[in-house]
């Protein structure tokens, strides 16, 4: 493994090696690519397709989905709402949000995760995008059960963890560049909030990460691969063995200046009443606990919504 390259993980492979092949990238980058995670590509062309009839609708009718008062959290959020912790200016983005659908009556439902809300067009938005999420929770929970092996834990110690987590589906939409941005980008220096995110769409050009040498580095995955990344969460959770590292998306070289980017991020979030305790394997002597104070998942999550303008 290079200093500027990032391995393709297979997830065909045989399944003993994996928490170690995960394990060495996402300490040294804190992100790895993955291959062959089995979800369908016939269903995710379809999730392409519905993305970009949805961003083509006129302004007003993408404004009928969005409510401040959900911080982000479902349906439509329109351009220029995101700013990156610590940023001037806000991403140049637009993006729709599909959770998780609980039971009515779910406690969770009333407390911290609202209701998805829906489109009227176009049509099959509802029915693919479920079938989207329910597939990356599936790949996302098989990855953390590699993660926690790595960790030494128990192959399922993730299960009860993301059992109803608070998870998000963003379907993300970077218009055409304007020749003078303002300094702004596509998607500002920053770290997800989550435990790891499953990312598609990174085949076109623009996401970068920092290395610990400080350099940036482009992503590009191979066609129908998945980045993920580490989350600052699982970080917490891990007292930094595993990193969170900062990423970006870089405005497009002038020739593809006029060109819209779509992208699928998962981010994959425990419960929102998870207690994100340090793991006692990861504190040593040498890596003193760095979270003594014990904060939800929940409580964690509105912190940053507050620091990136989701939330007042």
């Amino acid at each position: 493994m290079t200093l500027s390259t990032l391995p393709v993980i297979s997830l065909s492979g045989n399944a003993a090696d994996l928490p170690g092949q995960l394990g060495a990238s996402f300490r040294r980058f804190g992100f790895a690519m993955v291959a062959d995670h089995g979800i369908d590509p016939e269903l995710i062309a379809r999730g392409w397709r519905l993305t970009e009839e949805f961003f083509t609708l006129p302004e007003a009718e993408k404004l009928r989905y969005f409510d401040a008062a959900k911080a982000g959290a479902r349906g439509y959020t329109p351009f220029g709402r995101e700013i990156a912790k610590g940023a001037a200016v806000s991403d140049l983005k637009e993006f729709w949000h599909v959770g998780r659908d609980l039971p009515p009556g779910d406690p969770l439902l009333a407390a911290s995760m609202p209701p998805n809300l829906w489109p009227e067009q176009p049509k099959g938005f509802a029915e693919t995008f479920r079938a989207l999420f329910a597939e990356f929770d599936r790949v996302g929970a098989r990855l953390l059960s590699h993660i926690a092996v790595h960790l030494g834990l128990a192959a399922d110690w993730f299960d009860m963890a993301v059992a109803e987590g608070n998870s998000v589906l963003r379907l993300l939409h970077y218009p055409p560049v304007p020749g003078e941005a303002g300094g702004a980008i596509r998607a500002g220096a920053h770290e997800d909030i989550n435990l790891i995110t499953l990312l598609l769409g990174a085949e076109e050009a623009g996401l970068e990460l920092l290395t610990r040498e400080g350099d940036w580095i482009a992503v590009n995955p191979p066609a129908g691969a998945l980045v993920i990344n580490i989350g600052d969460m699982l970080q917490r959770l891990t007292n930094h063995e595993l990193p969170s590292t900062t990423h970006r998306v870089r405005n497009p070289a002038s020739e593809r200046a006029g060109l819209s980017r779509y992208s699928m991020p998962f981010f994959l979030h425990p419960r929102s009443d998870f207690p994100l305790k340090t793991l006692p394997g990861c504190i040593s002597p040498e890596n003193p606990d760095r979270y003594p104070q014990l904060i939800t998942a929940d409580d964690y999550l509105q912190e940053r919504l507050r620091e990136i303008g989701l939330k007042e």
